[in-house]
C-alpha cells in the first residue's frame, strides 16, 4: 500500500507579501497640500504679468496727458490725468517688488503681508482713479462734440450754443487753430477713455486674484489607508 508522498519542505507558500509598488507621483505627500508647480512660465506668474500691463498702461496714460497739455496749457488737471498714470506706475512697481520677494498665497513673512496688503489697496485705488478719469474724459468728449469755436487772437473760444448770449464759454489759451480742440483734443479724450478702461480691468483683475488666492482657496484632506499618507485636494 503506497503512502501518500509528502511534499518536501512543507510545500510552496502562496499568498506571500505583495510586491512593493513604486509611487508614480514622486514622493508621498505627508501632512499638507502639494506644492504648486515649479515649472510655470515665468511671465505667467502672478503678479508679474499684471504689474507689467499696469506699467505700460500707466506710462501711456501719462504720455497722452502731457501731449494734451502741449495743445493748451490752460487745460485743467482733471482734463489731463497724468496723476492717474503716475500713481498706476507706482502700483506696478509694488507688483514687481511683490514678485521679487517670492509671491505665495499664504504670507510667511511680515514683508510679504505688508506688500500684498499695499498692492491690494493700491489696485483698488487704481480702479477708482481709472473710473474717475473715464468719467471726466467722457464728459469733456461729449462737450467737445457740441463745440462751436472761434479764434480770438492767440486763443480759441468755444461755446455749446453760439446763439445763446448767456451760454458757457470755454477758452483754450495758446491755441491758434481751433481744429486742434475739435479734432486732436477730442481724439486724446477718446484715447484716455480706452486706456483707462483697460487699466480699470487690469486693476480689478489684480485685486480679485489677490483676494482669491488669500481667502477663497483652501485645502481639504482625505485620509486613505495608512495614517501617514493623505491625499489633498485643492478647492
Amino acid at each position: 500500500m503506497g503512502e501518500g508522498k509528502k511534499g518536501s519542505g512543507g510545500g510552496e507558500k502562496s499568498g506571500g507579501a505583495p510586491p512593493i509598488q513604486e509611487k508614480k507621483g514622486g514622493r508621498a505627500e505627508e501632512g499638507g497640500p502639494a506644492p504648486e508647480d515649479a515649472h510655470k512660465c515665468c511671465g505667467c506668474r502672478f503678479p508679474l504679468l499684471i504689474a507689467l500691463l499696469q506699467l505700460l498702461l500707466g506710462v501711456a496714460i501719462t504720455a497722452v496727458a502731457f501731449l494734451m497739455v502741449t495743445i493748451s496749457p490752460s487745460l485743467l488737471a482733471r482734463e489731463t490725468p497724468h496723476w492717474a498714470g503716475i500713481i498706476l506706475c507706482v502700483v506696478s512697481l509694488l507688483g514687481f517688488l511683490l514678485y521679487c520677494i517670492t509671491y505665495v498665497p499664504d504670507e510667511r513673512t511680515s514683508m510679504q503681508f505688508i506688500a500684498k496688503l499695499l498692492y491690494f489697496i493700491l489696485c483698488t485705488v487704481g480702479l477708482v482713479l481709472s473710473v474717475l478719469v473715464m468719467a471726466f474724459s467722457g464728459h469733456h468728449y461729449a462737450q467737445t462734440n457740441g463745440f462751436r469755436c472761434l479764434e480770438v487772437g492767440d486763443d480759441c473760444v468755444c461755446t455749446l450754443d453760439p446763439h445763446d448770449p448767456i451760454a458757457r464759454t470755454f477758452t483754450y489759451a495758446g491755441v491758434s487753430d481751433c481744429g486742434e480742440v475739435t479734432g486732436t483734443l477730442k481724439l486724446y479724450f477718446l484715447l484716455q477713455i480706452a486706456l483707462n478702461l483697460t487699466q480699470a480691468l487690469v486693476c480689478a483683475l489684480g485685486a480679485f486674484v489677490m483676494w482669491k488666492h488669500r481667502y477663497q482657496v483652501f485645502f481639504v484632506g482625505l485620509q486613505m489607508g495608512s495614517p501617514s499618507f493623505q491625499h489633498w485636494q485643492k478647492v
